[in-house]
C-alpha cells in the first residue's frame, strides 16, 4: 500500500524520512493532489540506470531502423565466436 502523505508533514521531515526505503517511497500530496516523492538514493541511482539503459536501446533501434539490422551471423563474427 502506498505510503501517502500531506507534504505539511515535512514540519516533522525526520519522521516522514525514516519511512523510506528501498521500494518503499514516501509519496507527498500538495492541496490533495500528488506533487513530490522522496525515494531512497539506491532506488534513484537504479532508475537513472534503467533510464539509461532505455535510452542506449531506443538509439540503437533508430539505428536499425535507419541503417538495417545486423544478422546473427555478423554479430557472431564480429564477436569471434
Amino acid at each position: 500500500m502506498p505510503n501517502i502523505k500531506p507534504v505539511s508533514d515535512l514540519r516533522n521531515y525526520t519522521e516522514v524520512l525514516k519511512e523510506v526505503s528501498m521500494g518503499s517511497p514516501v509519496y507527498l500530496t500538495k492541496n490533495g493532489r500528488g506533487e513530490f516523492a522522496i525515494i531512497d538514493m539506491k532506488e534513484l541511482d537504479e532508475l537513472n540506470a534503467v533510464k539509461g539503459l532505455f535510452s542506449a536501446l531506443e538509439k540503437g533501434e533508430i539505428s536499425a531502423r535507419e541503417k538495417g539490422w545486423i544478422s546473427a551471423d555478423d554479430v557472431e563474427i564480429s564477436l569471434g565466436l
